[in-house]
């Protein structure tokens, strides 16, 4: 797939060079995968910068040519190298970096550490002369595995509501990855793969699962859960750029089909105990890692196969001319294996259910009474709007509502020195402060509570900064009064603040506030 143009004089000796034939389909890959770059920094929201982009690709690139030229002599165009550091670069991010921050260099030492390191498994890590792993594949499970959800993370599973950019980004997946497939005689192996994914994450959606999301504020379950998921164009991007590597899948087409459905039924298994969607996506990257050094035994296993037919249609041929006893018991092993897969994937997911289940919180057993008239109009910030959540004028007088209610029962909390109320409406530092400020009172006796009264709210998305991945927050900028009162003697403070309510779905429906910080 390569081409010899020309030749240049190193010292005393001719080195040849070696540029890339248009009909690679390495350079096709490229192109896809760095137009999604283009759309996805400009339009999409992509966290990440042009210079963490170049940092993969150049590391990757360069070392690419200095291996090659090393064992063979050549200065040879780095389409390998170059494709390695722009797969790294798509799915890589760096945590607390934000959109539209396009110059950045932040972090670009850990982009140009896994796309070097990735690359570099193809050169170290190989059996009968041919490498076992796909590059960026093993590199990034080893790097957030290695690293840890603290500093970096997988791209999402879903990236923005469907546009017209998303409708591109779509587009250029899908079409380049079928031609692209389809011309390699690997559309079938594609295919295979995302049908065995999708059914297993039904039979895993059916049994009630969930996951926390950094891009929803609410917990995705159910049918969302596995419509998130078959659509999602990270999964696209796997099953058409990633498990399709032509030098690191089984040779024959029967063969190739059944490792891409085995690769299909571990992910959904690594998927099912997750409840967050950084370790689902660890899992579903994982899966192909854990595979692939066991290619061989595809090839083994069906090498007659392969020998006999040209594809699955052939195939199937095949196995319906056999006797008639012998495709019922075929049948009938088929169907008791589906059975007992879709049990283990239920029994796979009950840690993910239990952990939900575990973190559920009651909604209060008493009623507190809000006047609705005296909450002023939210102002809504675009940054809510492109969660992936339904966000509209119920939703938003539901959250702010429940902001009153719960400061309202932190009130009532203080004021009886009840902790067990407090956990019915704060969570995560906000507990923890105000449990605290309940233990002081009760050994000095003085129970101070603060009662707000607001003039101005203001919802937007919380950007949380190494809390690794969790659900979206919401943050209300609040304006008014804040009221100190103590119960002991009566007396009562008014003074003018600004205050910042963190609000979070922790589990089930109830929003809690977990942080309040300085406003702005």
């Amino acid at each position: 797939m390569t081409t010899v143009t020309r030749s240049v004089r190193l010292g005393d000796r001719s080195v040849p060079l070696i540029f890339p034939n248009p009909r690679d389909a390495r350079l096709h890959t490229a192109a896809v995968i760095i137009s999604i770059h283009v759309i996805g920094i400009t339009a999409l929201g992509f966290r990440v910068s042009v210079p963490q982009i170049l940092s993969a690709i150049v590391t990757a690139g360069v070392i690419d040519v200095v291996l090659t030229f090393r064992q063979s002599g050549k200065l040879v165009w780095p389409a390998s190298g170059m494709l390695t550091g722009s797969g790294v670069a798509l799915i890589l991010r760096l945590v607390g970096m934000e959109s539209g921050d396009y110059w950045s260099w932040t972090g670009w030492h850990w982009f140009a550490l896994v796309a070097g390191a990735s690359l570099l498994t193809k050169y170290v890590i190989k059996y009968r002369g041919s490498h076992i792993f796909n590059p960026s594949n093993v590199g990034l499970v080893v790097a957030f595995l290695v690293i840890g959800s603290e500093t970096v993370e997988p791209l999402d599973f879903w990236w923005a509501p469907l546009d017209f950019w998303m409708g591109l980004a779509y587009l250029l997946i899908v079409g380049g990855g079928v031609l692209i497939t389809r011309r390699l005689a690997l559309l079938e192996m594609a295919v295979a793969y995302w049908v065995v994914l999708a059914s297993g994450l039904g039979v895993l959606a059916a049994s009630g699962h969930c996951m926390v999301a950094s891009w929803s504020s609410t917990p995705v379950c159910d049918t969302r859960f596995w419509g998130t998921l078959v659509t999602s164009p990270e999964i696209l991007i796997f099953l058409f750029f990633m498990i399709t590597d032509p030098k690191t899948i089984p040779a024959g087409k029967p063969a190739r089909v059944v490792f891409a459905a085995g690769v299909g039924l571990l992910s959904v298994l690594l998927i099912a105990p997750q409840g967050t969607e950084y370790a689902a996506k660890v899992g579903l990257l994982s899966s192909l890692a854990l595979l692939s050094p066991w290619r061989g035994l595809f090839e083994g296993a069906l090498a007659g196969v392969g020998a006999r037919s040209s594809g699955i249609g052939s195939l199937w041929r095949q196995v319906t001319a056999q006797a008639p006893s012998r495709v019922f018991g075929g049948g009938l092993l088929v169907g008791v294996s589906m059975v007992v897969v879709a049990v283990l994937i239920v029994v796979a997911g009950a840690p993910a259910r239990d952990r939900a289940l575990a973190a559920d919180r009651p909604e209060p057993e008493f009623t507190v009474s809000i006047d609705t008239s005296t909450l002023p109009a939210v102002d809504v910030d675009d940054s809510v709007q492109r969660l992936g959540t339904e966000v509209d004028a119920e939703f938003v007088d539901l959250v702010t509502l429940t902001l009153a209610e719960n400061l309202a029962i932190e009130v009532e909390a203080m004021r009886v020195a009840d902790g067990g109320l407090l956990a019915l409406s704060s969570g995560g530092e906000r507990l923890d402060e105000m449990q605290a400020r309940l233990d002081a009172a009760l050994a000095d006796g003085e129970r101070r509570a603060d009662s707000y009264t607001f003039s101005a709210l203001s919802l937007a998305r919380h950007e949380p900064v190494g809390e690794g991945q969790s659900s979206a927050g919401l943050v209300f900028d609040a304006d008014g009064e804040v009221a100190h009162v103590l119960y002991d003697t009566d007396g009562v403070e008014v003074e003018r603040g600004v205050q910042a309510f963190v609000m979070r779905q922790l589990a089930g429906d109830r929003w809690l506030i977990v942080a309040v910080e300085p406003s702005g």
